[in-house]
């Protein structure tokens, strides 16, 4: 079928907008609109929103569905750019034809894991309510996921990997747009030090945190290196540059804490020692101008000794004295150990001038 078509009710919102809802089946509905599943194309872009398939709660729906009491009250939501038309049959009610002669132009927004559940079992003539929008283009598309998405259970991983790519998001999602932007450039840059490292929607193999090195670029943002790059028209590339250059440097100076590590079996692939190494990165930028690995080298070598990143114990004060693995992702922990990192660097850099 290339032409369906629907009696809906509309709903008046906002004015730019078409928002009605309708019964359709799960077939009308799979037939009309895409799942867009997020991915990386091969230059590393990101494409699609929707995450992928959970199994084990698609079975949970497809059990409960396939019995004969069973009702699915929550609409699916489908966004149109497109390939629809609304005209209004008076007293809120609209006839709604959606043309798919070419593609189709529906793309489901929310309640993929219902659908896919009902594809997979035989229940003739069984409806479920779409709630349908229709955007001015892919970014509002986007937008849209995004906030409906935000106060629902989806992994915030997704939802801050998409927030690069869309625009007109309230301010709130400001700094943690331009975190995830960088981060991303950072996961997706070929010969990078964290290229494929960084643990994404879209790169599930990656070991390291997405919200520590979110929160290394924030921190900065905030009160550090990239507060100053921000004046620069090329801010994004010295940021990139920075962090890159950085673990480098980190990887040279902590090699077997470092290279085949996850937050397991060394504390500084772990969250808060990625954090906590954060702020060494600033020392040492603000306070010896390291913008290279290789002067990031220098401070990073005074520094290893104080450090127990896979064995040994943490000497934070003669009354905390912890084993390696006793740090744990809180702020009390990342602090305290940040604080004695900077610490010993500090005085580490102290004596190599008084030396001189």
């Amino acid at each position: 079928m290339s032409i369906y078509r629907f009696k809906a009710i509309r709903a008046r919102q906002a004015d730019e907008h078409e928002v009605f809802s309708f019964a359709a089946t799960p077939e009308q509905v799979l037939g009309f609109s895409e799942i867009e599943r997020v991915g990386r194309n091969d230059e590393g872009d990101l494409k699609g929103f929707q995450r992928h398939q959970v199994a084990a709660h698609i079975k949970e729906i497809r059990d409960y569905l396939s019995r004969e009491d069973a009702l699915l009250p929550n609409a699916v939501i489908v966004a149109f750019i497109d390939g629809v038309k609304v005209k209004d049959a008076g007293h809120g009610v609209v006839n709604v034809e959606i043309n798919t002669k070419h593609n189709k132009p529906g793309f489901v927004v929310d309640g993929q894991q219902r659908l896919t559940a009902l594809a997979g079992i035989n229940k003739p003539g069984f409806q479920v309510f779409v709630s349908a929008l229709v955007c001015k283009d892919y970014n509002e598309l986007r937008q849209q996921f995004v906030l409906i998405n935000n106060t629902r259970p989806l992994p915030k991983t997704l939802i801050y990997e998409l927030l690069p790519t869309v625009e007109g998001l309230p301010e709130r999602f400001s700094s943690r747009k331009f975190s995830a932007r960088i981060v991303d450039r950072l996961n997706f840059k070929r010969g990078g030090a964290l290229h494929g490292e960084i643990k994404q929607h879209t790169n599930p193999k990656g070991v390291l945190s997405d919200m520590a090195m979110q929160k290394i670029v924030m921190n900065s943002a905030s009160d550090g290196a990239i507060r100053e790059f921000i004046k620069f028209d090329d801010y994004e590339e010295q940021s990139v540059n920075l962090i890159n250059e950085f673990f480098e440097a980190v990887k040279k100076v902590f090699g077997s804490e470092w290279t085949g590590m996850n937050p397991k079996t060394s504390r500084l692939r772990h969250g808060a020692g990625l954090v906590a190494m954060g702020f060494v990165m600033e020392l040492l930028y603000s306070g010896e101008g390291a913008t290279t690995r290789t002067a990031f080298e220098k401070g990073l070598l005074l520094l290893r000794e104080h450090t127990a990143w896979t064995s040994g114990q943490w000497k934070f004060s003669e009354e905390d004295v912890r084993p390696w693995n006793g740090i744990q992702n809180t702020s009390a922990d990342i602090d305290l150990l940040a604080n004695y990192l900077v610490r010993c660097l500090k005085k580490s850099l102290r004596g190599t001038k008084r030396a001189y």
